[in-house]
């Protein structure tokens, strides 16, 4: 199985959705946590999609 972009991507979007929940939780900013769980939450989305396609792809190379 490999890896594809929208798997580093969504990763990627994930961890910066953290760092940007955590920041808005340290200076009590509601704002900037609530962009950061959208961040994680868009970040979960896609590298499902890419974790999928990867699926996809593992299958049609078995056949």
């Amino acid at each position: 199985m490999g890896i594809n972009s929208d798997q580093t991507e969504g990763v990627g979007k994930q961890i910066k959705g953290a760092v940007k929940d955590a920041w808005g939780g340290a200076t009590n900013d509601p704002a900037l946590q609530a962009e950061g769980k959208a961040d994680k939450a868009e970040g979960k989305l896609q590298k499902g999609v890419g974790d999928a396609k990867e699926k996809v792809k593992d299958g049609i190379d078995k056949i």
